[in-house]
């Protein structure tokens, strides 16, 4: 591998120019691509497997007029001081305003008057009633003029005296990110100008970065209509497109220049550079591949198709690393250091490294820890402890209006159909009845309803809604309790469990669907699917870092550490967002549910991006180990090569994640602190503290694998050794000099094996 990368970065160096162009023509045939495409499609979004999903197939077959994707509204009103809103003068308001939500892309207007609409409250005063509007088109569709026309017909009805709120996804837009890819990016700026120290250098990695970016987004835009991705597949890529491109780019360059301060030539730190830190470039970009394509196992194709356009983009990122990245090293000539160096260093342009400087951070932090490795360790793995306790009570759901801010038209008007209907007439449950099989339909539906309406929980049932053929129906039933509540998962289990009996006894199939329905079941999906996504991604990504470490251990002291960040990411989000503690710090103005996606998404995206600090970290351990170094002076070399890169790496990420904290929309929010504080927990905590201190009580029994499992395994090369020994031959490049520091005897078979 190694060799291979070597001499692919060497000729990138040498034809930089061409290789420069071709990635700009890649980005403009991809920007053109992209320009010319057709729209993208909407989010399909499924639940293959479950009964919510098999009543939405069912309706979309016999029922489309019931089951039509387009948007609706629901506007609240609400008559003041306690009046009746039948009162004349506010029943004139309200029709005039259900006059005046009919327009060219409305479908349908309910008038709360209408007999037995049940839109009238009966609960105090009944001066609560409330209006459905059914658009022809979704919600993507919608014109500005209908948007505005929704609040034009509310404020005229609160200017005639009536309270007026609206719900519904007629009002959804698309949510606000926030300012995070230039936060990200400007974090990202600074830290690599004091990583590197000029301008031009910190500017590398971010220009390269973008190019790929740029390439991987346009791409999945230009193949939108093709491979059906819709405008919300691109989320994911862009985040973490962004922060493994940066950090890919910075790996390269950092080791390119100090290949140049060991007194190689340009040419060769370039191919250097990336048979080393390419190598790991190239096994980091695959654990993230597989934590990304592995998402294909929860099988929600929404997510399938996020997690495998994420991963080409990684695959971009890679590819953009290990070509695009020396031309440009090329391109910038000695502009890699800065001007004060350059100026100290006329005729190379390159600083030589000081033997008499004194120790790095990054080396005296690694020292401190092998002196004290168990202090170290018991603090670290106690602290995340801590802060994973709150996991225990985690809570999962979906966001609805109930968890959007107080002061939002939306919150306001969920909460007066709460007050004036009941908690549970926000969510109410969509009973689908497929009675093809049934003598007498109307009848057996009757029935049924009085079967759901026994069930403890449900306060009311709808008499039930055929469709034309007359072999389906619904039957709306309202719970007692509110959409997020755990109560009202007993109450959709209570009613599914009465399937069985309702069609041996009528010869009708009986379905649970709805919103709240769906949100029970997509946390159910969620649920089942961690275990064997972990197990799949994990057991992969361990299998890959025994080929690159050619050990066992490290590899397991790599996913237990992972698994100890995610839990403690998983515990400060729920602390923050379920439990309230410091939300106000970051913004978070309505506490609830868990989303459901979070911790399945964590799992995937920071055990790619944690192995990441582990590669770049612990190959560098690796090869001072494999070129003669004690197990602890390697531990303190790797620290000394590579600590204060992958800090930098690991800023520059949290920073690109913690940008869409800044975020209006709850989830986005919720996503971004809980993938910076990961970040932050993994870097800083498990990498720096965790492992430096397992290795250093492991000693040599950190770098053994069984010698049947050594011969057996290919030798992938990512220390670079075998690159070592062929260019310390006569036939080899002139400028390395040879090794001439033998092994000691007990780990010659070692150098023979790697």
């Amino acid at each position: 591998m190694a060799t291979l990368l070597y001499k692919l970065g060497r000729l990138a160096f040498r034809r930089r120019g061409i290789v420069a162009l071709l990635w700009v023509a890649l980005l403009v045939a991809a920007g053109a691509g992209a320009s010319t495409a057709s729209s993208p499609p909407e989010d399909d979004f499924a639940l293959p497997g479950t009964e919510s999903q098999e009543a939405f197939d069912l309706m979309e077959e016999r029922f489309p007029e019931a089951a039509a994707g387009g948007a609706s509204a629901r506007m609240v009103f609400k008559a003041p001081n306690g009046e009746k809103i039948t009162a004349t003068e506010h029943k004139t308001v309200v029709r005039e305003a259900v006059e005046g939500l009919k327009g060219e892309q409305t479908a349908s207007v309910a008038d709360p008057f209408v007999p037995e609409s049940g839109a009238i409250s009966e609960r105090g005063q009944g001066d609560v009633a409330y209006s459905v509007v059914s658009y022809e088109v979704p919600t993507n569709e919608l014109t500005d003029e209908t948007r505005d026309n929704i609040e034009k017909v509310a404020q005229e009805a609160r200017d005639a005296g009536l309270t007026v709120e609206t719900g519904g996804d007629a009002l959804f837009v698309e949510p606000d990110m926030g300012n995070g890819e230039i936060i990200g990016i400007g974090v990202a700026a600074v830290v690599l100008v004091l990583t590197f120290g000029s301008l031009v250098a910190a500017g590398l990695p971010l220009l390269t970065a973008l190019v790929g970016v740029g390439i991987g987004i346009a791409s999945i835009a230009a193949l939108g209509a093709t491979l059906g991705l819709s405008a919300t597949t691109s989320t994911l890529a862009m985040m973490i497109g962004l922060a493994v491109g940066i950090d890919y780019a910075l790996f390269i360059a950092s080791r390119y220049r100090a290949e140049l301060m060991e007194g190689r030539d340009r040419e060769e730190a370039a191919g250097r550079a990336v048979g080393t830190a390419g190598s790991a470039v190239v096994f980091a970009g695959l654990t993230v591949v597989i934590a990304l394509a592995g998402l294909a196992v929860v099988n929600i194709p929404l997510l399938t198709k996020m997690g495998l356009a994420a991963a080409a983009t990684v695959v971009i990122a890679v590819l953009v690393a290990i070509t695009l990245v020396p031309a440009a090293l090329g391109l910038v000539g000695k502009r890699i250091f800065g001007r004060k160096v350059r100026a100290a260093n006329p005729e190379t342009g390159v600083p030589g490294a000081d033997p008499d400087a004194k120790p790095k951070a990054g080396t005296r932090w690694a020292q401190f820890v092998l002196r004290r490795p168990i202090m170290v360790l018991v603090t670290a793995v106690l602290g995340l402890g801590v802060i994973a306790v709150p996991v225990s009570s985690m809570t999962l759901g979906l966001p609805d209006e109930g968890n959007q801010p107080t002061d939002t038209t939306q919150r306001k008007a969920y909460d007066m159909l709460s007050e004036s209907f009941g908690p549970g007439f926000n969510g109410p449950l969509m009973v689908v009845l497929d009675t093809r099989q049934s003598d007498d339909p109307k009848t057996a539906a009757q029935e049924i309803g009085q079967t759901v309406a026994d069930v403890e929980g449900v306060v009311a049932v709808a008499p039930a809604t055929f469709n034309e053929a007359g072999d389906t129906a619904t039957i709306m039933a309202i719970p007692k309790t509110a959409p997020g509540d755990a109560a009202t998962e007993d109450i959709v289990h209570d009613i599914r469990a009465e399937a069985s009996g309702v069609e041996a006894n009528h010869g009708t199939k009986m379905l649970v669907s709805g919103t709240t329905a769906v949100a029970i079941d997509f946390s159910q999906v969620m649920s089942d699917a961690l275990v064997p996504y972990l197990s799949l991604v994990v057991g992969l990504a361990f299998v890959l870092l025994i080929l690159v470490f050619r050990s066992v251990l490290v590899p397991l002291k790599a996913a237990l550490g992972f698994l100890l960040s995610v839990l403690a990411a998983l515990g400060a989000v729920v602390a923050v967002f379920q439990w309230g503690w410091a939300a106000e710090l970051i913004g978070v103005e309505q506490t609830g549910p868990i989303m459901s996606i979070m911790p399945i998404f964590m799992v995937g995206v920071i055990f790619g991006l944690a192995m990441d600090y582990e590669v770049f970290l612990v190959t560098r351990m690796r090869e001072a180990y494999v070129h003669g170094e004690d197990p602890g002076q390697a531990v303190v070399s790797g620290f000394k090569l590579g600590a204060r890169v992958v800090s930098a790496a690991a800023v520059i990420m949290i920073s690109v994640f913690a940008g869409f904290i800044g975020a209006a929309d709850s989830m986005i929010k919720m996503m971004g602190f809980g993938l910076a504080i990961a970040i932050l927990f993994d870097a800083f905590v498990v990498r720096m503290a965790v492992v430096p201190a397992v290795l250093g009580l492991l000693g040599e029994k950190a770098w053994w694998l069984p010698g049947w499992l050594d011969r057996i395994l290919p030798n992938v090369d990512v220390e670079g050794e075998k690159l070592r020994e062929q260019l310390s031959q006569p036939s080899g490049r002139s400028d390395e000099k040879p090794d001439d520091q033998p092994l000691p005897p007990s780990r010659q078979h070692e150098h023979s094996g790697v």
